[in-house]
């Protein structure tokens, strides 16, 4: 279980890097949100190279989901593993749901885009 940045470098590919939730102070005392929405997706769903269509997080409640990235690593994802997806610009990555059970997450955009 960890909290992790999906951003786009200044190379124009995307990236993760953990997040360190004690030099985050910001995190820690709230970030203004919208709305909070849940997807269920099926073993097996790939979705091709995409970037983010607004800075968000999502959190997995269930399941895994990989994360593709240009450099060619996977990124896998589980229960409790929180992203700040915000690469936005470029090509993006791919996402795909692995494991034995659907993938269900939940996705908070932020408010200040």
């Amino acid at each position: 279980m960890g909290t992790y940045r999906l951003y786009t470098g200044s190379d124009g590919e995307s990236h993760i890097d953990p997040i360190d939730l004690a030099e985050t102070p910001d995190w820690r005392a709230g970030l203004d949100t919208t709305t909070i929405s849940f997807r269920e997706d099926p073993v097996g769903r790939f979705v091709d190279w995409h970037p983010a269509p607004r800075r968000q997080f999502v959190i997995i409640l269930s399941g895994q989901l990989e994360i593709g990235l240009s450099d060619g690593s996977k990124h896998l994802f589980g229960p409790g593993d929180a992203r700040l997806v915000e690469d936005t610009t470029g090509e993006g990555h791919t996402t795909a749901v692995h494991g034995e059970e659907p993938c269900v997450t939940a996705t908070i955009p932020l408010a200040n885009q």
